[in-house]
């Protein structure tokens, strides 16, 4: 079994999660399950059919979850420090090309979302940045080319 780092944050959110589908979710499609069969012939019963369609989804999750739980190496990113980027760094790349200046959270594969500035320990720019420091220029082979970015910053929050 191979263990993955998350940090605390992605960790509460899986625990959350996990909370959600076993006390909301599941006992919600238990009932929806229970007022199907009440409606009689089960093999024409279409709101069954998506219950029970529903149900097993839910338990794959739960199962997901759990199996993730079983494997998280919970990382305190406040504890952490240093001049070099690794797990857990929040990095402000500047790009060569056009000046942009972008902020990343490296994190675990399962709390990535860019939406919240957060990518992969697994990406192609965490990968090209991890073992760098301030003031390093590092090439991100990107799927529409390669970029230059500058390491302006490194922070441990």
């Amino acid at each position: 079994m191979e263990k993955f780092p998350i940090t605390v944050a992605g960790y509460a959110k899986l625990e959350s999660d996990l909370k959600r589908l076993k006390t909301e979710e599941r006992p919600a499609v238990i009932q929806a399950i229970a007022e199907a069969r009440a409606h009689g012939d089960l093999s024409e019963n279409a709101e069954y059919h998506a219950a029970k369609e529903k149900q097993g989804w839910i338990e794959s999750q739960i199962l997901e979850l759990e199996d993730k739980f079983s494997r998280a190496q919970v990382i305190d990113v406040a504890k952490l420090d240093g001049d070099t980027v690794k797990f857990g760094a929040t990095v402000t790349l500047i790009d060569e090309d056009t000046e942009e200046e972008k902020v990343w959270q490296i994190v675990g594969d399962f709390e990535a979302d860019v939406k919240e500035r957060k990518i992969s320990v697994s990406s192609p720019i965490a990968r090209a940045v991890i073992g760098k420091a301030e003031g390093d220029v590092v090439e991100v082979a990107a799927p529409g080319g390669a970029r230059s970015y500058e390491i302006a910053k490194i922070q441990f929050v």
